[in-house]
């Protein structure tokens, strides 16, 4: 009965895990100086099944929010979004000059070389919510995501 009762968890969370499959990689947030109160984060998103990225939150800071850069009529504008749309097997980027992660009313400074906790919500095309928790290291202000153009940052 035991053995029977592992087996069903064990495929109740990979069904689950199946689900989400969103894999995040090279995650960073930007460090602050003392009584700054915003940040930005950043990561590389791929859904396996297909996705979307409909909320956000960390306990370091009192908002969290999903956001887009871009250029309008010649000028940089930045607004919130609602979610993001991984499609199935494509990468999304949250880099700097896009979407990106927006972490206001934070708690303390960020400092390089510490790590903070976010959690992403994932909506599948089931319409299933799965949240998917990462730590996250803090770089330099100065620090550039690899692979893009310095001029992709702000």
């Amino acid at each position: 009965m035991k053995k029977i009762l592992c087996t069903i968890i064990a495929c109740l969370a990979m069904m689950a895990q199946a689900q989400a499959q969103v894999s995040v990689t090279a995650p960073w947030v930007r460090a602050t100086v003392p009584a700054q109160k915003s940040t930005g984060a950043y990561m590389h998103l791929l859904s396996a099944n297909g996705a979307r990225l409909v909320g956000v939150s960390s306990p370091e800071a009192a908002a969290v929010e999903l956001h887009q850069m871009e250029m309008k009529d010649d000028m940089m504008k930045m607004r919130q979004v609602d979610g993001i749309e991984l499609p199935a097997g494509k990468g999304v980027n949250l880099a700097s000059g896009s979407y990106h992660i927006m972490m206001m009313g934070l708690k303390r400074q960020l400092k390089e070389g510490e790590a903070v906790s976010i959690t992403l919500l994932v909506q599948g095309k089931d319409k299933q919510r799965h949240s998917v928790t990462v730590k996250v290291p803090v770089k330099p202000l100065g620090f550039v995501s690899p692979g893009l153009p310095a001029a992709a940052h702000h």
